[in-house]
C-alpha cells in the first residue's frame, strides 16, 4: 500500500485547520488503497494554531508536526514539511482550502499509472482577488518565463501530489533563499496540470499583502535569473554612448557656431537622471549580493522548537 504524505504549512490559522482536517480525513478515509500522514508546520503562530494540531494529534496518529521558534515563512516551512514526509508519495497544501483536498484523489490516481512525477495545480481564474493583484501576478509571471529558465507556469499554485524522486530532488536543493515555484519547475520531471476556479478562504485572512507578494516575486527574479545584471550593464554602456556623443556634439557646436555651453537648469535634470540609473543599477546587483551574502553565512531555513515526539513523549 502506497503512503501518501500531506504537508500543510500554518501560520495564525486556528479559525481554518478545523474545516481543513475535516475535509482532509474524509478524502483520507475514501482512498482505501493508500495511508495517510498529516505533516503540519507551525510556522511561528501567534494565535492557538498548536494548540489545534495537538488536539488533532491526540485523537489521529496520522497526524505530526512542526512548531519553529518563530516566523521562518512559508518557503522554510514547506521545506521542512517535505524533510519530515516519509510518503512514496508528498503532497504540499494550504490550510485555508483554497486548495482542494478532493483533488488528490485525481492526483493519485494520475501517479499510480507511472506516467508523470507529478501532479500540479493552477487557477483558471482569480476571482476574489483585487484586479491591481490579479494584474501584478500575470506580469510577474510573464515576466520571469521570459528571463528565466525555469518554467513557471501562470495561476501555478504551490498544491502540487509528487512522488519521492521528485521530493528527494528538492530536498537536495538547500539553498538559504528559496522560491518553490522557480525550483518545482527547476528539478524538471514530467508534470501534469489540474486547471481549477478559484476557491476563496473557507476560514480567517490571507497573509499575503501586496508588499509580501512584492518582495516574493523579487525573490523569485533574483534566485532564477541574472537577466537584471545583464540589464543594468546594456543600460552602462548605452549611457556611455550617449554621453560620447553628447560630449562630441556639443564641442562641434561650439566649435562652428561659437555657441558657449549653457542652459544649466537642463543639465541638472540629467545629471539626476543618471544619477537614478546609476543608484537603480547600483540597487540590483546590491539585491544579488545580498543573497550570496545570506547564503555564505550557512545559517539554518529554520530552527525546530517542537515536534510530535516530543508530544508523545509527554503524554
Amino acid at each position: 500500500m502506497d503512503k501518501i504524505s500531506v504537508v500543510v504549512s500554518c501560520y495564525n490559522e486556528q479559525e481554518a485547520l478545523p474545516l481543513f482536517y475535516e475535509e482532509i480525513t474524509k478524502v483520507a478515509n475514501k482512498m482505501k488503497n493508500a495511508e495517510f500522514e498529516f505533516i503540519f508546520v507551525n510556522d511561528g503562530s501567534k494565535d492557538k494554531t498548536l494548540e489545534v494540531i495537538k488536539k488533532f494529534r491526540s485523537t489521529d496518529e496520522r497526524v505530526k508536526y512542526i512548531s519553529f521558534s518563530r516566523n521562518f515563512g512559508k518557503e522554510a516551512a514547506m521545506y521542512a514539511g517535505l524533510k519530515k514526509a516519509s510518503g512514496d508519495y508528498v503532497a504540499i497544501m494550504d490550510a485555508d482550502l483554497q486548495d482542494p483536498p478532493k483533488l488528490l484523489v485525481e492526483m493519485y490516481d494520475t501517479l499510480s499509472k507511472k506516467e508523470y512525477d507529478c501532479v500540479a495545480t493552477r487557477r483558471v481564474s482569480r476571482k476574489g482577488e483585487p484586479p491591481i493583484r490579479s494584474f501584478f501576478a500575470r506580469l510577474f509571471y510573464k515576466l520571469i518565463n521570459k528571463i528565466s529558465k525555469a518554467e513557471i507556469v501562470d495561476g501555478a499554485r504551490d498544491f502540487r501530489l509528487m512522488t519521492r524522486q521528485m521530493v528527494d530532488a528538492i530536498i537536495s536543493m538547500e539553498e538559504y533563499n528559496r522560491f518553490s515555484k522557480g525550483i518545482f519547475g527547476w528539478v524538471g520531471f514530467n508534470t501534469k496540470w489540474i486547471e481549477y476556479e478559484n476557491v476563496e478562504r473557507a476560514a480567517g485572512e490571507t497573509k499575503w499583502s501586496f508588499w509580501k507578494l512584492f518582495k516574493y516575486s523579487i525573490e523569485g527574479i533574483i534566485a532564477f535569473s541574472t537577466a537584471p545584471l545583464v540589464i543594468s550593464t546594456i543600460m552602462g554602456i548605452l549611457f556611455c554612448f550617449v554621453a560620447f556623443l553628447m560630449i562630441i556634439f556639443i564641442i562641434a557646436k561650439t566649435l562652428i557656431y561659437g555657441d558657449p555651453v549653457s542652459g544649466w537648469p537642463s543639465m541638472v535634470c540629467i545629471m539626476l537622471f543618471v544619477g537614478g540609473i546609476q543608484l537603480f543599477c547600483i540597487g540590483i546587483i546590491g539585491q544579488y549580493i545580498s543573497k550570496t551574502y545570506l547564503e555564505v553565512k550557512k545559517r539554518p531555513i529554520y530552527i525546530i522548537k517542537e515536534t510530535e515526539e516530543e508530544f508523545v513523549s509527554k503524554n
